[in-house]
């Protein structure tokens, strides 16, 4: 943490100031909340409240500490009535193919996915994926901040402490319970080793291709055995590359080659597509994000969000034209 000496600053010079820990902020916000949006929200209100209480600022912590306790605060506060914001992995255990319609449950507030950041270093990046997110999701929101400040920020305890109003004491005991949860909740892939960037360009062009194909035994022999398939606000999700591979050829794949557009992006530090679907004039439009975690036994998990507005949150074009 930087020294708690400071010259006061003046009202004049809140935006040139605050400005630079804008970013870390979101972070914070985004994994303490699961989505992107509210994190935005919760920043906007940290930065309107700060300006607000700006002339009281005696400097007797850092601005950026300052800033940080605002912020977690008001991500407490907005945690108050309990929500969380899961994967269908964290609801239920995998489910099979329903005969019927794929059921769907819009009402749940569901883990979003957050647009990469190129400025934050590949340790920041790690502790923003998806399975990292969603297993915070399964902590108290005290816990879950006492987590993010001591492992992933890598705060004192004495800092907490004081940033969340209780003791070291409480802060420690709150740590290793914040630990043990996490572990069992913890999704498997987060301890295997990534694969090489060449092992990587060829998982992510095959996926694309075979996906924009139909190509379902492609698919499969690019999934690992035991990848998961996710689809919210689809509660189903599917374990096993055999089971995925069913329901893609019998639920997602079924117009053929051309009807699924791909086009490469990045997401909570890991490759990721916006997925376009052709309407009847041969436009691909919007119809969600798909997430993507790699390992060197091939594809471990998809998570398609099934949002078309989310494309456009990535800088993804509107629409792909039939020669695009």
């Amino acid at each position: 943490m930087a020294s708690t000496t400071h010259e006061l600053p003046e009202r004049a010079d809140f935006a040139r100031l605050t400005a630079p820990y804008r970013r870390e902020l979101v972070a914070l916000c985004y994994r303490m909340l699961g989505s992107a949006e509210d994190a935005e929200d919760v920043v906007q209100e940290t930065y309107l409240n700060a300006w607000r209480a700006f002339d009281s600022f005696q400097g007797r912590a850092s601005l950026r500490t300052w800033l940080y306790r605002i912020a977690t605060r008001a991500c407490l506060k907005a945690l108050e009535g309990g929500v969380r914001r899961p994967l269908p992995s964290g609801l239920a255990g995998p489910g099979e193919i329903p005969d019927g319609p794929m059921p769907r449950q819009p009402e749940i507030a569901w883990l979003r996915p957050i647009p990469d950041d190129p400025a934050e270093t590949v340790e920041s990046r790690q502790s923003m994926r998806l399975a990292f997110v969603a297993a915070l999701q399964h902590l108290p929101p005290r816990q879950r901040a006492v987590l993010i400040l001591r492992d992933v920020l890598s705060w004192r305890t004495a800092e907490v402490a004081e940033l969340i109003g209780t003791t070291d004491a409480a802060v420690t005991s709150a740590l290793q319970r914040a630990r043990a949860q996490l572990r069992r909740v913890s999704p498997r892939e987060d301890t295997l080793m990534e694969p090489s960037e060449a092992q990587q360009r060829e998982l992510l062009d095959g996926y694309a291709m075979a996906f924009q194909n139909a190509d379902v035994d492609t698919l499969t022999r690019l999934l690992a055995e035991d990848a998961v398939w996710e689809m919210p606000p689809i509660p189903v999700w599917f374990a096993g590359a055999d089971r995925i591979a069913r329901f893609l050829a019998g639920r997602v794949l079924v117009s053929g080659p051309g009807h699924f557009r791909l086009l490469p992006t990045t997401a909570n530090g890991q490759p990721a597509f916006g997925l376009y679907t052709r309407d009847a004039g041969g436009v691909h439009r919007p119809h969600g994000l798909q997430v993507l975690s790699l390992a060197p036994t091939g594809i471990t998990r998809v998570v398609t969000f099934h949002d078309a507005g989310l494309p456009a949150a990535f800088a993804l074009p509107a629409v792909v034209s039939a020669a695009g």
